[in-house]
């Protein structure tokens, strides 16, 4: 009958959306570009232990750049703030959701970023998913670095500003877009300020020159630089000596800052409040959970207590960087812990990694579309929890593997 007929259609449709599925994992595949997902089995720290390798496993992938995801004060942080605030909130923030932990944390986050105000978020993508929408309407510009994260690409996807992409970090080509972009009501430049994927950082000092010239604001996200760049960890904004002329920054409390999840921006205070108001993430997702919120709390009270944890990284960057570069490898960006190792070919990076795994190093190739095609690399995180032995051993294990492969001789 009737039913049965249009039951043998709906399968027909299933099926066809199935091969069409799985054509498209086949293609995936034959181009070498698969991410497997190898399983921890332990807590994420320097060492841990992996599904399917023996003993202990040094993990040089994780972007955990303090150390503070196992740290201990963080943890008792988490596991108190879960017997005194629950599992989570069950709710929205304007409903129900808000606790004292949550404003706690956002003034904490502020005044670490030397800012008016601040609002939390389930992810970093989330922030940059919910801001530019609010804030930039039809009348308005935004000019994006064309390497920009694909949080923010996709939050300026949502926004009705009319879109400039500038090519990377090139600030002449920003100057022509900005001179473009002069009839409209607000102009925002948008920037990472650490790019992930090439561990390189945005000249802000000429971007908030032209900025300025042009009577623009300037956004950065931060989320490979909060917790461990400039001298107090403050970012790269500190770094450069731009705080005080960065109107908006997107950070996340899922790497450097206890590396659980959630995100959240931080700038002037009607902005933060209208996103309160209009921001559709924040309206309707769930408040982050307590013992999330616990842990990042102790984490940032950490880094505003003391300078010392953000200062320990850059002599073990430098001796990675250094010996790496010593022994033939080519690694970009510049004294940043991201130290993606260029291989360029996609099966050789993901070759590599697997090799890397042998010797007790966990690493992992990335290729298109993370990355540009032909610009395939592994890209080697330090943490300060790593020791320079264990930065010693990952070394080796380059070299090692470097020359079976022919990458060094």
């Amino acid at each position: 009958g009737m039913f049965g007929r249009l039951a043998s259609r709906g399968y027909a449709a299933a099926a066809q959306a199935r091969s069409v599925l799985e054509n498209e994992l086949a293609a995936i595949r034959a181009a070498g570009t698969w991410k497997g997902e190898r399983v921890i089995k332990s807590k994420q720290g320097a060492h841990i232990h992996v599904d399917g390798s023996r003993g202990d496993i040094l993990n040089f992938c994780a972007n955990n750049y303090l150390g503070l995801s196992s740290h201990p004060e963080v943890v008792q942080a988490g596991v108190d703030a879960l017997k005194m605030y629950g599992a989570g909130l069950s709710s929205v923030r304007f409903i129900c959701g808000t606790q004292d932990i949550h404003k706690d944390l956002e003034q904490k986050l502020a005044k670490f970023h030397e800012r008016e105000d601040c609002i939390l978020y389930a992810s970093c993508f989330d922030a940059n998913a919910g801001l530019f929408e609010v804030l930039l309407g039809p009348d308005d510009a935004v000019l994006s670095d064309e390497l920009n994260h694909a949080s923010i690409i996709d939050g300026i996807r949502l926004c009705r500003a009319k879109r400039f992409r500038y090519k990377h970090m090139d600030l002449n080509d920003l100057e022509d877009k900005l001179k473009e972009a002069e009839s409209s009501r607000l102009r925002l430049v948008v920037t990472d300020g650490v790019f992930s994927m090439d561990g390189d950082i945005a000249p802000l000092q000429g971007i908030c020159d032209l900025a300025e010239k042009y009577g623009a604001m300037v956004f950065i996200d931060e989320c490979h630089a909060t917790g461990f760049l400039g001298a107090r960890g403050r970012g790269t904004d500190e770094l450069l000596g731009v705080m005080d002329r960065v109107q908006i920054v997107n950070s996340t409390l899922g790497k450097a800052l206890g590396g659980a999840a959630g995100g959240y921006t931080v700038g002037p205070k009607p902005l933060i409040e209208l996103l309160r108001q209009r921001s559709r993430p924040y309206l309707f997702s769930n408040s982050l959970p307590p013992p999330v919120v616990g842990s990042a709390t102790r984490a940032v009270e950490l880094l505003l207590a003391s300078n010392e944890i953000a200062q320990s990284m850059a002599a073990k960057t430098m001796r990675f960087r250094n010996a790496m570069t010593q022994a033939g490898f080519t690694i970009s960006g510049a004294a940043h812990p991201i130290c993606p190792v260029m291989l360029g070919d996609a099966q050789l990076a993901s070759l590599m990694a697997d090799d890397m795994l042998n010797f007790g190093v966990y690493v992992i190739g990335f290729s298109y579309p993370v990355v540009p095609k032909g610009k395939a690399r592994i890209r080697v995180q330090i943490s300060a929890a790593h020791t320079d032995q264990d930065i010693d051993h990952c070394v080796d294990a380059f070299i090692q593997t470097g020359r079976k492969h022919g990458v060094i001789s």
